[in-house]
């Protein structure tokens, strides 16, 4: 096998997408995905489209209950695109941004996240935040010191929806891992409609 073809099929899911879905629920998720993100996105045609229309329900009922938290949304994209590196799931980590170049957040505090410990970008509740998830997701576990370090910065409520975020961006994660997703390039057709948008 050359080079090229191996990597190919590196970067390809272990299933082949679905391009016609059976399910008029899936397709109309796939004329959402079109109109939002200007293509059919990769675990949609791979995982979605072969569960019942009740796992892609799944998934948007979580977006809905997300959009009820208290969270600035800042700190709402930071723990999740955290999350996501840690775990290596790149379509997870592409989408993120593409919601952040949407939003017209700050890429610069976006592109130090690695740095988050001594950059000034950051507010030291950020930091508590990222540490929080940071240890979270990286051992299972948290030390009570750092999860006293966000209590002191986080209401009971803000913290139960950082569990949260962590909870359901570990489960976007394995899924697009588990069957090989890689990044759809979102970022680069966010960029293209803001930049239409701008010139309009």
């Amino acid at each position: 096998m050359k080079d090229a073809e191996r990597q190919q099929q590196l970067e390809s899911p272990f299933l082949p997408p679905i391009e016609e879905p059976q399910d008029p629920t899936i397709r109309q998720a796939y004329d959402m995905a079109r109109k939002q993100f200007g293509k059919v996105h990769t675990p949609l045609k791979v995982f979605c489209a072969r569960m019942p229309p009740e796992f892609f329900e799944l998934f948007t009922w979580m977006h809905e209950l997300s959009e009820k938290l208290t969270l600035p949304q800042e700190t709402v994209s930071l723990i999740g695109l955290r999350v996501a590196g840690i775990n290596s799931c790149s379509f997870c980590v592409d989408i993120a941004r593409s919601f952040v170049i949407k939003m017209g957040m700050n890429e610069a505090k976006f592109n130090a996240l690695e740095e988050y410990h001594t950059s000034p970008l950051f507010t030291d509740a950020e930091r508590a935040a990222l540490d929080y998830v940071t240890e979270l997701t990286k051992n299972k576990a948290v030390n009570p010191e750092t999860f006293a370090r966000l209590a002191s910065y986080y209401s009971g409520r803000q913290i139960c929806e950082i569990v949260w975020l962590v909870a359901i961006e570990h489960l976007q994660n394995m899924t697009n891992i588990g069957l090989n997703i890689h990044s759809d390039m979102l970022c680069d057709i966010s960029r293209k409609q803001v930049m239409r948008r701008s010139e309009s």
